[in-house]
């Protein structure tokens, strides 16, 4: 049985008992996550647990976020870099022989980071990747360098801890750039944790929130690292000869390496989701028994109207949510077994899930505090650490850009097909056409076609709702889980319904 109650309770109580308080050292909370790493069978969770039990991988998630509303956004994250973003990249793109480093390394407490998002990326995260990987062919190595400023890695996680790490850069050969890709390195010396020679390591500063968390930027300068660091799953550099060799078909690394934002995604809204419901159920425990004067046969504070109107619309429009996430989170479980990538009906179903769980849990979270007077303020209340639901907010995506994406997807879909999926859509995107139109007249045709977009960005972010109300109208997610390909159980994309108005 994949979620077994055993299982449950050591992980349960590894939650319970050895996360430190958000007010912890970063060093104390990173300690806690060694020795999770490192005792699979005592706290029951592992790190290919991505592929071979994602039930367990999931669910480890939301156990940890019901714990959020006291502990705060920091050993959630931590727990997550480690075991999504780093363990599940190489989970996904590494060979036997990263599986044998990474399970040696865990075997010891070992920590990792992903280095992925960049300075002058912000929150486009891993749309712009500048790091440089040139291969050493006399040495058969890669040295990483950081190109510029701009291109310093950005926010990273517990890296100024981590003993690893999965590094995004881009590789250079023979002169020729080809493309991203993504390098498992040790980046702390085994045993004594110095900095390996030509990585530099900065912290990002003091937080609002999370300081139990080390935030780190990374800069590069000459790092070297061995030929056989490449994740080379889909990409090799050949032993014989030093030669660059694709494997497993024609796959783009930028979109392998994405793939873990899609585990992201669906961990970041169920996180979301139970946070939320965790504030609601404390909240309303203090207003069932809190009495209010001047009131009529319901004394109670959960009976004043606003606010048990809000209690009744909140428990509907959560569950409703939540039923979503979990059909999106079962069909993903189901590519994951088998190292395959999500369908674009599921890519698009999955961003739906981050948007529309984090905005209605920030939400509904802020509007139960002002219903709540000064009880609110309370540290024994469940909202001082809110600020969890903005890092879900720019976590693994940030929600207005995949909103632009959405967006952008439809709109270019109805100027080739000169139809769009419904009749809302339709005319959301006619608008948007007139308005670029107008914006292209008015300059005589001399225009940047970015700024064109962002004249409209009010109907873009209308559209992008659109499509959200709309994947979740239209898919069956109250069907039975019957193994079928996950595919199947999503409305296509084509053919478009709705013609051009």
């Amino acid at each position: 049985m994949t979620t077994d109650s055993n299982w449950r309770a050591k992980f349960s109580n590894f939650v319970r008992n050895d996360v430190p308080e958000s007010s912890s050292s970063y060093e104390r909370s990173a300690n806690a996550l060694s020795r999770l790493i490192s005792n699979p069978h005592t706290f029951g969770v592992h790190w290919n647990d991505i592929q071979n039990n994602p039930e367990k991988f999931f669910l480890a998630h939301e156990l940890l976020a019901k714990r959020s509303p006291e502990l705060g956004p920091g050993f959630w994250i931590r727990f997550t870099v480690h075991f999504n973003l780093f363990a599940g990249t190489v989970v996904a793109l590494g060979s036997k022989e990263h599986f044998e480093t990474l399970e040696e390394a865990s075997k010891r407490g070992e920590i990792g980071c992903f280095a992925l998002t960049e300075k002058y990326a912000g929150v486009n995260s891993g749309l712009v990747v500048e790091t440089t990987a040139e291969y050493d062919e006399k040495t058969r190595e890669f040295v990483f360098q950081t190109s510029s400023d701009g291109a310093k890695k950005n926010w990273i996680s517990q890296g100024l801890v981590a003993d690893w790490a999965v590094i995004v850069a881009r590789l250079n050969m023979y002169g020729k750039d080809m493309g991203p890709h993504a390098f498992l390195c040790r980046v702390r010396e085994e045993g004594t944790k110095e900095v390996k020679r030509g990585i530099v390591f900065g912290d990002m500063g003091r937080k609002t929130i999370g300081n139990d968390l080390d935030n780190a930027w990374i800069q590069f300068d000459g790092f070297r690292c061995g030929r056989g660091c490449l994740l080379n799953r889909y990409a090799d550099v050949r032993e014989s000869d030093g030669a660059y060799a694709r494997k497993g078909g024609d796959v783009n690394q930028m979109s392998a390496i994405g793939q873990r934002l899609f585990t992201g995604r669906i961990a970041v809204a169920k996180a979301a989701l139970t946070f939320c419901e965790e504030v609601f159920k404390h909240t309303k425990k203090y207003s069932d028994a809190k009495l209010c004067a001047m009131r009529g046969s319901n004394k109670t504070l959960s009976h004043v109207p606003q606010l048990k109107a809000l209690y009744e619309e909140s428990e509907k429009r959560l569950k409703d949510v939540d039923r979503f996430v979990t059909f999106c989170k079962k069909r993903l479980s189901r590519v994951l077994k088998v190292r395959e990538t999500p369908s674009v009906e599921l890519q698009t179903a999955i961003a739906v899930c981050k948007i529309r769980a984090v905005e209605t849990a920030i939400e509904l979270t802020f509007r139960l505090k002002q219903e709540v007077g000064s009880y609110a303020l309370m540290d024994e209340a469940s909202f001082k650490n809110s600020d969890f639901l903005q890092c879900c907010k720019f976590a693994e995506g940030d929600s207005r850009i995949l909103s632009q994406k959405l967006a952008r997807d439809a709109f270019s879909g109805f100027l080739k097909q000169n139809s769009a999926r419904s009749i809302r859509e339709a005319s959301i995107c006619e608008s948007i056409r007139r308005q670029i139109q107008k914006y292209k007249e008015d300059r005589d045709g001399k225009y940047n076609k970015i700024d064109a977009w962002d004249s409209c960005w009010e109907d873009v972010y209308a559209l992008a709702d659109a499509i959200c109300d709309r994947v979740m109208r239209e898919n069956d997610f109250e069907g039975d889980d019957n193994g079928k390909d996950e595919s199947s159980n999503f409305t296509k994309s084509t053919p478009s319904l709705v013609s051009r108005l």
